[in-house]
């Protein structure tokens, strides 16, 4: 996924009213002061899988939005967690990427049932990215967001809740742009390997950089 939009809060569209979306309506609610954001203001930390202590670091960079991070997570990362992360090789964390406002409402979903349903959330929402997408229609996207929270077991309280929660989202914003900006990320998925940067590639070329640094 290339990068076409810096995305800020303003140009975010969502609201979560009795099970209903309505997209015209700003993401945050009016009258909602400067002092108010920063009381309000939170910080997000990336997710992680694997022993910390690991000999080799391996961030993804993605967005839930990106057909090519779908095609990533089905194929390149599911082998890459049964060979090195699952087997102490690899610290495996998943930098979340903010480029859109679907990608959002999508990572809201995400974190909805904490640290241990993040993963599990992530596997559906690129599991079924075709089907719970829909660019003309909003409305149905978020309905469909809500059919796959309910699946992973979230209800419709706390789902309401996760998807008003505006200083959330600000603060994903701000990390996903604080992160692809200090790593010069400007495409998804991205690739950080022990500090250096590659862009997207199969699982064959993947196996070999990570081969050669535990042989190394």
């Amino acid at each position: 996924m290339i990068r076409i939009l810096t995305l800020s809060l303003v140009m975010v569209m969502l609201a979560a009213l009795g099970g209903g979306w309505i997209a015209s309506a700003p993401f945050a609610p009016a009258g909602l002061s400067g002092a108010a954001h920063a009381e309000e203001a939170v910080t997000v930390d990336s997710f992680t899988l694997g022993d910390p202590d690991a000999p080799i670091r391996l961030t993804e960079y993605a967005s839930f939005t990106c057909g090519h991070c779908g095609n990533f997570h089905d194929d390149v990362f599911k082998r890459l967690k049964a060979d090195y992360i699952d087997t102490g090789k690899v610290y495996f964390t998943y930098q979340e990427v903010y480029w859109d406002r679907y990608a959002v409402w999508a990572g809201l979903l995400a974190r909805c049932g904490g640290g241990t349903r993040f993963f599990g959330i992530v596997s559906l929402l690129y599991e079924k990215q075709r089907d719970w997408i829909d660019a003309k229609d909003p409305a149905q996207t978020g309905e469909n967001l809500r059919r796959i929270g309910r699946t992973a077991g979230l209800s419709t309280e706390q789902m309401d809740a996760c998807f008003t929660d505006v200083a959330l989202a600000e603060a994903l914003i701000a990390h996903s742009d604080a992160a692809t900006e200090r790593d010069g990320v400007d495409g998804t998925p991205s690739i950080m390997i022990d500090g250096e940067l590659y862009s997207n590639m199969r699982y064959s070329r993947l196996k070999k950089i990570l081969d050669a640094k535990l042989e190394g």
